[in-house]
């Protein structure tokens, strides 16, 4: 493996709209959402590892869930759990993780990988992060790897790429936020529009400079504090200057202001398992068109449904279309998966009638 490949796990988000089984104390990344018997976070762990050397692979992560991931990935070592005390979007923990990194490695080639998306062809994904580490460690890029659409998804936002290139590897002529449909049906209809999966890559210098031209007060933060990363200083640097970072995402931060943005076009599937209901599309169905996951069913008049619960639970249902079913504890969902996108409200809805525990 290469010395100079390194990966940046995201793992701080709280994964809402996976209510009842994903919360604040225990997120959707640490659970085993496919029924596979892996977590999300140790599925992605291992893809990354198939190429980046396993002490290379920083996990980034709310101070909160610190345990969990020493827990679930115990092949990781303390100092490669970057922790943010505070959430501020993906800018500053990215930067503070690149500038760690760059510290360590100044010829350091990355990747910055979610920790709960599901990719099926593992392979593909390990040629197109190593064609994209060797064009990274080659040229001053910051790259991504966009996602090829297969309908006008308004969920997702869009990359725009130059479509004379005729190079595998486009220059991104722009970003495009999340469309109605009729946009998005527009954009797969000109054929040089992606989907924006929230995957970079790059190298730290590159990144670095990035952070140095188009965000000069971020960057002189989380510079200040060179002296203090990877020692036992540096908790304490963070501690205290962490809450001063702008809440910012990267996409703003810096991939929307610079002129050396490229994208792959990926060859693999992906799903980033934003819903119950992107869930339900990826899961193997019964005759029905049910997706069950850990269930025992006893199923009548019912078709289209998602449905989980705890291990071999027996779950009998009758008359029931297309619903989320999902049991889970002390709090049981039944929720129409047309709906899927208000359980997000229903959750702070239970919070607030119910107490904060059940969230």
């Amino acid at each position: 493996m290469n010395k100079n490949y390194y990966a940046i796990l995201m793992a701080g988000g709280v994964g809402s709209r996976f209510w009842p089984v994903s919360t604040e104390s225990y997120p959707k990344q640490f659970h085993d959402m496919l029924g596979t018997g892996e977590t999300l976070i140790q599925k992605t762990f291992e893809r990354l590892a198939r190429l980046i050397p396993k002490d290379h692979i920083f996990i980034l992560s709310n101070e909160r869930y610190n345990d969990l991931v020493l827990e679930q990935l115990p092949e990781v070592s303390q100092d490669q759990v970057v922790l943010e005390p505070e959430m501020r979007n993906t800018a500053p923990c990215i930067l503070y993780a690149s500038l760690k990194i760059q510290k360590e490695n100044p010829d350091a080639v990355m990747i910055v990988a979610p920790s709960d998306h599901w990719i099926e062809d593992e392979q593909a994904f390990v040629d197109n992060v190593q064609h994209t580490f060797e064009y990274c460690s080659q040229h001053d890029a910051l790259m991504t790897l966009g996602i090829q659409p297969t309908f006008p998804n308004t969920g997702y936002g869009y990359i725009e790429y130059d479509k004379t290139s005729e190079d595998s590897i486009k220059l991104v002529s722009q970003f495009r936020e999340k469309p109605d449909y009729e946009t998005a049906k527009q954009f797969l209809a000109q054929g040089n529009f992606l989907w924006n999966a929230g995957i970079f890559i790059w190298s730290a210098k590159s990144v670095v400079k990035a952070f140095q031209n188009n965000q000069t007060e971020l960057f002189a933060l989380f510079e200040s504090g060179m002296d203090t990363y990877n020692t036992d200083l540096e908790k304490d640097f963070i501690a205290e200057n962490y809450k001063r970072a702008e809440n910012i995402s990267v996409d703003y931060a810096i991939m929307e202001k610079s002129d050396n943005v490229y994208v792959l076009p990926a060859t693999f599937d992906w799903n980033d398992l934003g819903t119950w209901g992107s869930l339900y599309d990826k899961l193997e169905k019964d005759n029905d068109a049910n997706a069950i996951v850990n269930a025992q069913t006893l199923l009548e008049d019912a078709s289209g449904n998602m449905i989980r619960s705890k291990k071999n639970k027996i779950v009998v249902v009758d008359g029931l279309n297309d619903y989320i079913i999902v049991d889970k504890d002390e709090v049981l969902l039944i929720f129409p998966k047309s709906k899927e996108q208000d359980i997000k409200q229903v959750l702070q809805t239970v919070k607030a009638k119910f107490g904060e525990n059940y969230g």
